[in-house]
């Protein structure tokens, strides 16, 4: 059998056209075979996330419960230590009053105590007109002291106790005349080293030919003039004439000069 042209290129183009559709179905199938597998990872992972416990959120029933039950802890606690520092404030006021009360103490010393009690302690002395001072190194050893008005501690005292040391007074008074001997004697012997020191040269034995042996102020008294060394006294100096004196005096003088210049050339002839 004979082809003809046109038939043979009928069935070419056929040939194409389903090669073309066949290819297109293959892929279509390999597309329709991977979405199982994804569908099955996100149902997976779906229920991984469904079986975790959810967060607690703020606005649920439990965390607002424990809220209200923090809050009412700490508003207790505030409670509590308001009351203790007032029963501690009542405590010191009836202790101070009772030694102010006492004419027999002059001062009392309280154990050491946290810095709150401190303050109040010193609060509550002030009020009642007492003096009252903080001594210790350390803020666990720390204590108060306070003292009356009229026996207020002196500085050797207040630096006793900051030293942590016991005031004694005898001791004290001890030192003190030790300290006022010891600058005394120290004022005693500045006196006799600067009585001892003398200079080297006297500027009377150096100027004794115009001043004499005697005082100053007696040898200015006395002073006399002394030719050799051109003084001039002071009444000597003043002169006396009027201007036209002066002037009459300097032209005689002139001509007295003149003259005997003149006359000193003829008496050479």
């Amino acid at each position: 059998m004979f082809h003809t042209p046109v038939r043979q290129h009928s069935e070419e183009k056929l040939h194409t056209v389903c090669a073309c559709a066949y290819r297109t179905a293959a892929a279509n199938n390999n597309r329709l075979n991977a979405v199982p597998y994804h569908s099955k990872m996100a149902d997976l992972l779906g229920s991984i996330l469904n079986s975790m416990e959810k967060p607690p959120t703020v606005g649920s029933q439990e965390s607002r419960r424990k809220a209200r039950e923090q809050a009412a802890r700490l508003k207790k606690m505030e409670e509590l230590e308001k009351r203790k520092k007032a029963e501690f404030r009542k405590k010191m006021e009836k202790e101070v009053s009772e030694f102010i009360q006492d004419s027999a103490q002059q001062k009392r010393k309280y154990n050491p105590m946290g810095k709150i009690e401190r303050s109040i302690l010193h609060d509550v002395s002030e009020v009642a007109g007492l003096t009252s001072f903080s001594f210790g190194e350390e803020e666990e050893s720390r204590y108060v002291m306070l003292f009356k008005k009229e026996f207020a501690p002196s500085d050797e005292e207040l630096e006793a106790y900051r030293n942590g040391e016991e005031w004694d007074p005898k001791l004290a008074e001890q030192r003190r005349r030790l300290k006022e001997q010891a600058a005394l004697e120290e004022t005693a012997s500045s006196k006799t080293k600067k009585t001892e020191m003398c200079p080297n040269t006297n500027y009377r034995d150096k100027y004794v030919h115009l001043i004499g042996t005697s005082a100053a102020k007696d040898a200015a008294h006395t002073l006399e003039a002394n030719r050799a060394y051109g003084c001039v006294p002071a009444a000597n100096k003043r002169d006396t004439r009027s201007v036209e004196e002066a002037i009459d005096q300097i032209r005689a003088k002139k001509r007295q000069k003149q003259e005997a210049d003149s006359g000193a050339p003829s008496s050479s002839s």
